[in-house]
């Protein structure tokens, strides 16, 4: 698989219900093929209802809940909100899958846990490096921006409003098209 075939996916996020715009992500699949799945899967919301918490897995309605300036911006939490939920497509948390790749730049797309192998559903932006912010970066800096209280929680309700995966309609113009969702909602978070 090379660095074309690698699976995009996107966050329309909103801040105070105003949208600000869309974050696109490429996964490193062909590096971490686990850990990739699940964070796609969990934008599309394709695997139903968690095995743990009965909740939808998909990150649609689901909130940022951290973000702490010139270092990352956390959220994945999608069934408390807080930092303290959230689930894989495997059932609670799974292993670390590698650490072949490096915290080196910007805008990497990591797995957050509570330490060796209880990697969930929660992600930051900037422990597994799996993928890249390729696009949204004005987001990415507008909730940067955000005031927070002392625990790193942003005072305006930051959220994920739409997500999913981007299919190249051809491989010549480059264009994207979105499939259809899975991923609904009966009740916001």
């Amino acid at each position: 698989m090379g660095v074309k075939d690698r699976p995009q996916c996107y966050f329309d996020v909103e801040i105070n219900r105003e949208p600000v715009g869309r974050i696109v992500f490429q996964l490193f699949s062909d590096v971490c093929p686990k850990t990739s799945k699940n964070f796609l899967c969990l934008c599309t919301g394709e695997k139903g209802t968690g095995k743990t918490t009965g909740k939808k897995l998909c990150y649609k309605g689901s909130v940022f809940h951290r973000v702490v300036k010139n270092f990352m911006i956390q959220g994945g939490d999608f069934t408390e909100g807080n930092g303290r939920g959230g689930e894989s497509i495997y059932g609670g948390y799974f292993e670390d899958e590698n650490f072949i790749l490096k915290h080196d730049r910007a805008f990497l797309l990591s797995m957050a846990n509570r330490g060796k192998d209880t990697n969930g559903s929660q992600f930051f932006m900037v422990h597994v490096v799996f993928g890249l912010v390729i696009s949204g970066f004005e987001v990415i800096k507008k909730i940067e921006g955000l005031k927070t209280d002392t625990a790193s929680r942003p005072y305006a309700d930051v959220r994920v409003i739409d997500c999913g995966q981007l299919i190249t309609k051809s491989a010549n113009d480059g264009t994207f098209a979105p499939p259809p969702h899975y991923c609904t909602l009966s009740h916001p978070l």
